[in-house]
């Protein structure tokens, strides 16, 4: 089980921006002694840096003065569910007193981060190690709402013992966010110490970020070979062109070279990273792990649900496939786009076929007549953040009946319902198009409803299908079956497309030990590192041959340091502790789980493994331990109750086990686990009568009832119970 999951919580990556001035620090805290600044561009490319001045790049952090800060510190109380914060400036800096229930503490603002339609602040609660307060600045326009004082979570509490709290690592600057807003950021966490000592080189994001360090080519009087400019609308290369009788443009020309947007993916995507920071021109799966299309960050059909930023969507698109790269819509240094309005779509897509009531069906110059507001709907995060979804994808309220998913019609109608939707887009442009069927295929696996092997192994082979919907699909292959034959993995395996490589790289643990090694083993010198750490995670158990053991060493070497660049949080620790217990090194798991307890005490997956250690250890006291532990630290925490009632159940004691199954289940009501459990203890308790009544009430509120199905029907029939087989039957 793979633990990572860097998602960043409190920072968003494209649209916060900070102070301009930030860029002429050149000695800082936090500077590399040994940096390269944007100051040495500057002088060549002033025109670039006027534009990048405009960006959200360009104001991404900056220190906190009277300049960068944009909220109200002129001694401002601000209140949520019991936390306070108190807001002034002291001796020219701007500070902060928070409380919680009997903590108080001051901190200086040291940071902003972000402008619009947000801005945080950082503040330094141990050394090197920055944290984002709770408050955040909404800077959107006061008749838009904007220009108060909001807490990052507004519609909930967020106590001390939350892993949201603001002090606890998901809230830390330095492991969630850093490297995305600045210029050669590294973390330099110490394990040891658990403490950090980031430095970067300069402190927003500028010409490093996507140039690299051109110091060779600023002491160099000639004019640097930039190559052919591969990225304009229109260039010597090629051009988008609309043949006449064309709906949208088609690329006429050479083959397009968008391997830069993979310096776009490293920030603006839901990865977990590979490397301490990310350099320039190198390839993203050679420094990150991409989280794919599976809920539940994404909607059944690909829609972005959580926080996932643009790499996931963008990759669906229709766009990405016909070769559209992020500066054919937006402006290579302001980073704004190119167009405003509709004129945007229309350089490739149609005026007189799009640009028209005949297929908006809205007023002229409407909201509705928008081409955004119906192919790039918006969700808002982090209360007042809405971003665009970069799948593209046309508005299916029909497919929305059958997956739940949304849609943009009836998210602007919020009054009238899926069918009215469906019925009315009908109505304007025929009966919607079948939807591929290996997409299909792929929402209903994604919305939870059964397919078949064969069917799930068709989305795989399915070359219509879009490359990170596939990649998806043999990602899910370890949920379909217990093992996976040669013949299934071998074409994935060794397939051009890295993506799909690195997911059957993810599942091949489930492949017979010969063929493992046998296929996996090339993987292991791949060119993208995100494939070699999967193949040698799925050969750590496998017998490596002596002539292939010095390869599988630096893949390992590879994958035990994204481990530890990961270990400031539990998941990163907790995957050193599952590592270890594949490679029987119990001693090292128990130590990785009570580190992971330790920097994180309110994640509950270290104490679910360190109690699974000793379980195995038949070691029941410390198996209790740990679960009352566990629990005290996260009381609203399903997971734990339900591992101790199951700790119970092995000890024979079913009557403390089924207090905590039933706990389990109120705090998770849609895990249908949980009540089968509950139902099952309660018969096995002698108490069949009360566990069929109970498991009558509970079945309709689950969505996944094929398991309680069959306990009700064996329950029936244990009861002789006709009138209540025929119930369960028919439900």
């Amino acid at each position: 089980m793979n633990f990572i999951n860097v998602l960043c919580v409190t920072c968003t990556f494209f649209l916060f921006s900070l102070s301009v001035h930030a860029v002429e620090i050149t000695a800082h805290l936090f500077q590399k002694d040994k940096s390269v600044s944007n100051q040495q561009c500057i002088s060549c490319h002033q025109q670039s840096q006027h534009d990048w001045q405009q960006s959200d790049h360009a104001k991404s952090m900056a220190i906190a003065d009277k300049q960068s800060v944009l909220a109200d510190f002129n001694n401002v109380d601000v209140e949520h569910y019991g936390q306070q914060a108190y807001f002034f400036i002291k001796d020219e800096r701007h500070q902060v007193t928070i409380s919680y229930d009997n903590k108080t503490d001051t901190y200086p603002v040291k940071y902003t981060f972000g402008h619009f339609p947000l801005q945080q602040y950082l503040v330094e609660t141990e050394t090197g190690q920055l944290q984002v307060l709770p408050f955040a600045w909404d800077s959107r326009a006061k008749e838009e709402g904007g220009h108060r004082w909001y807490h990052n979570y507004s519609h909930e509490e967020i106590r001390p013992q939350d892993r949201l709290h603001w002090r606890q690592p998901l809230q830390n600057w330095n492991g969630m966010c850093a490297d995305c807003h600045s210029d050669g950021l590294v973390r330099k966490y110490d394990p040891k110490e658990n403490s950090f000592s980031s430095q970067f080189d300069n402190i927003n994001v500028g010409c490093l970020t996507c140039h690299d360090d051109m110091s060779d080519h600023a002491q160099k009087p000639t004019k640097r070979n930039v190559g052919v400019d591969v990225t304009s609308i229109n260039h010597p290369t090629g051009q988008w062109l609309r043949s006449l009788g064309d709906k949208t443009a088609h690329w006429q020309g050479k083959k397009r070279d968008n391997t830069f947007m993979d310096g776009c993916f490293s920030c603006h995507s839901l990865r977990s990273p590979l490397t301490d920071g990310f350099k320039p021109n190198t390839p993203f799966l050679d420094q990150f792990t991409p989280q794919l299309l599976a809920p539940p960050n994404y909607h059944a059909d690909g829609q972005i649900k959580e926080e996932v930023y643009v790499y996931g969507s963008f990759l669906q698109s229709k766009m990405y496939k016909a070769g559209v790269n992020c500066l054919d819509c937006h402006d290579k240094h302001t980073m704004k786009l190119t167009i405003e309005g509709n004129g945007l779509c229309l350089q490739c897509h149609g005026a007189e076929v799009y640009n028209v009531k005949e297929h908006h069906q809205h007023d002229d110059n409407s909201s509705g007549a928008e081409c955004v507001n119906c192919h790039m709907p918006e969700n808002r995060y982090m209360g007042v953040d809405d971003r665009r979804d970069h799948s593209f994808k046309i508005p299916r309220p029909d497919l929305s009946l059958a997956f739940n998913t949304p849609n943009a019609c009836i998210s602007c109608h919020d009054d009238k319902s899926n069918q009215w939707a469906s019925e009315t887009l009908e109505n304007w442009h025929g009966k919607a198009k079948t939807v591929l069927p290996s997409k299909q295929l792929l929402m209903m696996l994604n919305n939870g409803q059964g397919i078949s092997f064969d069917q799930h192994l068709s989305i795989l082979a399915d070359e219509k299908l879009d490359v990170i919907s596939r990649a998806t699909a043999i990602g899910l292959l370890s949920y379909a079956s217990p093992t996976l034959s040669a013949d299934v993995l071998v074409p994935y395996l060794t397939h051009v497309e890295p993506l799909l490589r690195l997911n059957a790289a993810n599942v091949a643990s489930l492949m017979q030990p010969a063929d493992k090694v046998k296929y996996l083993t090339p993987l292991l010198s791949d060119d993208y590192k995100s494939v070699r750490v999967a193949a040698a995670r799925s050969l750590v158990t496998s017998d490596i041959s002596s002539g292939d053991q010095k390869v599988f060493e630096q893949a390992f070497k590879e994958l035990t340091y994204a481990n530890n660049i990961n270990s400031w949080r539990g998941e990163g620790v907790a995957n050193q502790g599952v590592l270890a217990i594949e490679m029987s090194k119990l001693t090292d798991a128990e130590k990785s789980f009570k580190r992971a307890i330790k920097i994180e005490p309110y994640f509950e997956a270290g104490y679910i493994n360190l109690a699974d250690i000793y379980r195995t250890q038949q070691r029941p006291f410390q198996v209790a331990a740990v679960m009352k532990k566990g629990i005290k630290n996260n009381p609203k925490s399903a997971a734990l109750h339900y591992s101790y009632g199951l700790h119970f159940v092995r000890q024979k004691k079913l009557e403390k086990g089924l207090s905590l199954f039933e706990k389990a289940m109120k705090l998770q009501p849609g895990n249908s686990q949980y009540a089968y459990t509950y139902i099952l203890a309660l018969d096995s308790a002698g108490q069949s009568k009360q566990a069929l009544r109970k498991l009558k009430t509970l079945i309709i509120s689950y969505e996944d009832i094929a398991q309680l199905k069959e306990l009700g029907l064996y329950l029936s029939q244990k009861l002789n119970s006709k009138t209540d087989y025929d119930w369960f039957i028919n439900i």
